[in-house]
């Protein structure tokens, strides 16, 4: 292929269809005009046309780039869509499940259909049913599926009902169906500090900007994370926001029967491509506790659960057993085998792990980060340690005796504060965000 023909297909890669169809459209009556057809070089770089400022902004933040939508008249039924990334197999964990459960769950409570838009690969529609069979919720009625990437085409957006409700899952998410919709028909659901993400910069920013959004509603996930953000300086959220306690559905989440004699397992929430989870002091800390004799091999086996996981050794060459591409129910059968995890999560967000371990019988080791200081109140099962060396290992050496403590650990699993309905955990929620529909 020639020069020329690399530029066009870079050019319709990053700017979608219809602007290269301007490109040609303009370099043929260029030609016509006896003018030069085309640069050598793409806008932006030395020795071509200068890029403008909106094409600048357009590449270094494609995901923000706005919805492409039409409005098209009432139909029979009222309509929710749910706008997220992807819900390919990598992505149906923690945040993603919960945005689909909540959007079933509003959709039934409303009657409508529900309809799913990914922004980075065309939908999976075997993957709602695994997650809504999974936690045994049926739709009233259909669902629709779309794909429509950053690049996508404006003459094939998406159609917009009068009412539609748009539920989105992260900043950048909300960024993108802000300027395609109206404000009070979005619904953020905020699952994270999403700020935190980032180090201070233009990210951080634009990710600030959407947070202190005064036309939209949000929802957070605990409330422990809304009592953060309102602490952090965002007021309109004690007016704008509602919260929801996670629910743990005693059918997925709970204790599985082993063979008796076996090693007892520990499990670590490994994602190094991830730094709030803490990969290296994870890594640190169970190689100190095996140094030291606080973690015995000859007793425990242990499991790294998540993805991008090197293949590594522990001790004098002791390889765990690496955990990677578990769908939602292989995930739940391992968990329930557990007896100790650790899961580090450094942001004030307790995350999924610690409570998907507690709610199926396992001892969990996780860290304090500013409001999350104790999380007895859903299991005392759970530790909270701070993030230094010796207190971890302390942490690390109590929750090994717990774990063997058979009785004391049954008696705080018993006595669990986690939910175990989704319908409970959301009917609040419901509540609020049907009033006037």
């Amino acid at each position: 292929m020639s020069v020329r023909g690399k530029l066009f297909l870079t050019y319709w890669r990053e700017n979608g269809t219809l602007a290269a169809t301007r490109l040609v459209g303009r370099k043929a009556r260029n030609a016509l005009r006896g003018r030069r057809v085309f640069n050598e070089l793409p806008p932006g770089s030395p020795g071509g046309r200068p890029a403008t400022v909106g094409e600048l902004a357009s590449w270094s933040f494609p995901a923000v780039r706005p919805l492409p939508t039409f409005a098209v008249p009432a139909s029979t039924r009222p309509r929710i869509s749910i706008v997220t990334d992807s819900i390919g197999s990598s992505s149906l964990f923690g945040g993603v499940g919960t945005a689909l459960l909540l959007a079933a769950h509003l959709a039934n409570r409303m009657g409508a259909v529900l309809r799913i838009v990914t922004r980075t690969e065309p939908p999976s529609p075997q993957n709602v049913s695994l997650i809504l069979d999974a936690y045994g919720v049926r739709l009233d009625h259909e669902t629709q599926f779309t794909f429509i990437p950053p690049q996508a085409d404006p003459a094939s957006g998406l159609d917009v009902v009068p009412g539609e409700l748009f539920i989105t899952t992260s900043w950048w998410s909300t960024a993108a169906t802000l300027p395609s919709v109206p404000h009070d028909s979005i619904i953020y659901l905020l699952q994270e500090d999403e700020r935190m993400f980032y180090p201070f910069g233009e990210e951080r920013l634009r990710c600030d900007e959407v947070l202190n959004n005064r036309s939209i509603r949000f929802v957070l996930n605990t409330r422990m994370l809304f009592e953060h953000m309102v602490a952090s300086g965002l007021d309109h959220f004690k007016t704008q926001a509602q919260w929801f306690e996670p629910a743990f559905p005693a059918t997925l989440f709970h204790a599985r029967k082993r063979e008796p004699g076996g090693k007892r397992r520990l499990f670590f929430y490994a994602r190094p491509k991830n730094p709030r989870n803490l990969f290296g002091p994870g890594l640190a800390l169970i190689e100190r506790a095996i140094d030291e004799g606080v973690l015995d091999l000859d007793r425990w086996d242990i499991f790294l659960v998540g993805n991008g996981i090197p293949n590594l050794s522990f001790g004098d060459g002791y390889v765990p057993k690496r955990c990677e591409g578990l769908d939602w129910k292989a995930y739940a059968e391992l968990v329930g085998t557990i007896d100790l995890a650790l899961s580090l999560m450094y942001t004030p967000h307790p995350s999924y792990p610690p409570f998907d371990l507690a709610a199926s019988g396992a001892v969990v080791v996780t860290n304090r980060f500013g409001i999350k200081q104790d999380l007895s109140a859903y299991s005392q099962n759970i530790i909270c340690s701070d993030l230094d060396s010796d207190s971890l290992l302390a942490s690390m050496r109590a929750g090994i005796a717990l774990a063997e403590d058979e009785e004391a650990r049954r008696r705080n699993y018993q006595a669990n504060g986690l939910g175990k309905s989704w319908a409970e955990a959301f009917d609040r929620v419901l509540h609020s965000l049907t009033s006037g529909h």
